[in-house]
């Protein structure tokens, strides 16, 4: 009778899979949100509290890019109060990409199992958080998604939903990837997704470090799914985005699809 090993056919992966899920499910979750900051000192402590609210075990880091409204201090003030909050401070703005590497080396250096990509000015609902880390059982990340079936976006001017579309359908011709909302910073990562990035390969400092992030995961062959969310616009502080940020994803994204060509080619 023929041997079958582990996972060398589909059964016997799917068999594997199945194991793996029970395995992740019933492992103690170290749960970190990551939360780039710049000027975010009105929203900081009411962020803080409504995660809390719904993830009363998750630990938080604030990594403020030298705020001048004083977001770093108040975050000090906060963490000497409450031990599941970190902060770390950056000595001066280096862009959102930049941001969260340094988070994520932070976090994975403290033993994090499940990691979380959240913006400070709760345009992210904390209501979905229990929804990501739940679909990371059985997949290696989770996109809020605006997207799919019961996503969307509330309070954006009509120019601003226009260049977040063009921009996914722009990123998802060029690189054809199964996740549509490519361009989401609302994400959940198991910690050995974010271990075997290579930081080098990074080079955008603004939201197209969200596409890079996603492309490298899928393209290592990791599995995504997309959770549906409303992104609502902030109701105190100021939007980062801009038209030089969009343009640095759109010329990243051609890159992304020009290397993927040329290793293609030379294989």
């Amino acid at each position: 009778m023929e041997k079958v090993g582990p996972c060398n056919h589909d059964d016997a992966r799917r068999g594997c899979n199945f194991y793996l899920n029970l395995l992740r499910a019933s492992m103690d979750k170290v749960i970190w949100i990551c939360i780039p900051t710049y000027n975010e000192v009105e929203n900081l402590q009411r962020t803080t509290r409504r995660i809390w609210e719904v993830l009363p075990d998750a630990q938080i880091l604030i990594i403020d890019d030298a705020s001048p409204d004083g977001t770093g201090r108040l975050a000090d003030d906060l963490a000497r109060k409450d031990p599941r909050l970190g902060v770390l401070h950056r000595r001066e703005k280096a862009g959102l990409g930049a941001a969260y590497l340094a988070g994520f080396r932070e976090v994975l250096a403290r033993g994090a199992t499940h990691i979380v990509q959240m913006d400070a000015d709760l345009s992210h609902n904390p209501s979905i958080l229990p929804m990501l880390i739940d679909a990371l059982d059985a997949h290696d990340f989770a996109v809020g998604s605006r997207l799919v079936e019961g996503g969307g976006v509330e309070g954006w001017a009509w120019y601003r939903q226009l260049i977040s579309r063009l921009g996914n359908l722009y990123a998802d011709w060029m690189l054809n990837l199964p996740i549509r909302d490519l361009t989401g910073g609302f994400n959940a990562y198991r910690a050995d997704v974010l271990a075997r990035l290579d930081d080098r390969r990074f080079e955008t400092t603004g939201y197209g470090f969200q596409i890079e992030l996603k492309w490298f995961a899928l393209t290592m062959g990791f599995r995504g799914v997309e959770v549906p969310i409303v992104f609502q616009e902030r109701e105190l502080g100021h939007s980062k985005m801009s038209f030089a940020i969009f343009g640095e994803a759109a010329w990243r994204v051609w890159r992304l699809r020009t290397e993927a060509a040329n290793d293609t080619t030379k294989s």
